[in-house]
């Protein structure tokens, strides 16, 4: 009876431990996003560089294109840039920024200053639509095919890994 007594607590410590060495081997940018698969969501903004021009969902249907999420305040967004700068370069698809929670000011002084790789960006200043999106923090980026179906979510900054392993490939599938 009294081996017992310490194997029991000595089994839910061994249990326990198994569980967070799992946790800790788990990659946390891989979160699984419940929106691959299916519609992105519906969406009209206007232009961060133009105010009085309005973008929706649908005027992208019909194309394969990114949506990044960034902002000026963000520091992995600027670790980010100058590989989207590069592959905008390429002209492979229309990239289209999500200007996030932001002052407009901020995000053009922004895009002036370390380049400017969007076909547009959007200006979500209450970032409602990143809501929408699930965004959990920028910068995410999205690959969206034709019918407007999301296909890919990256969390945390694009590296040219990503790009060349993840993005490229997909982009051939879906074109």
């Amino acid at each position: 009876m009294k081996s017992l007594k310490f194997i029991l607590p000595l089994a839910l410590f061994v249990v326990l431990v198994g569980f967070l060495a799992a946790g800790l081997k788990l990659d946390p940018r891989e979160v699984p996003s419940p929106l691959i698969g299916k519609p992105a969501p519906g969406f009209s903004l206007a232009r961060l560089d133009d105010a009085a021009k309005t973008v929706r969902r649908e005027d992208m249907l019909g194309k394969v294109w990114m949506l990044n999420v960034w902002a000026s305040w963000c520091v992995a967004c600027r670790d980010e840039h100058p590989h989207l700068v590069a592959f905008a370069r390429t002209k492979a698809m229309p990239i289209i920024g999500l200007n996030y929670k932001d002052a407009r000011p901020d995000g053009l002084n922004w895009l002036s200053r370390f380049g400017d790789p969007y076909d547009m960006s959007l200006f979500d200043q209450d970032g409602r639509v990143g809501i929408d999106f699930g965004v959990y923090g920028v910068p995410e980026t999205f690959v969206i095919d034709k019918q407007g179906v999301i296909r890919f979510k990256q969390i945390g900054p694009v590296t040219p890994t990503i790009i060349e392993t993840r993005i490229v490939p997909l982009l051939k599938e879906l074109s």
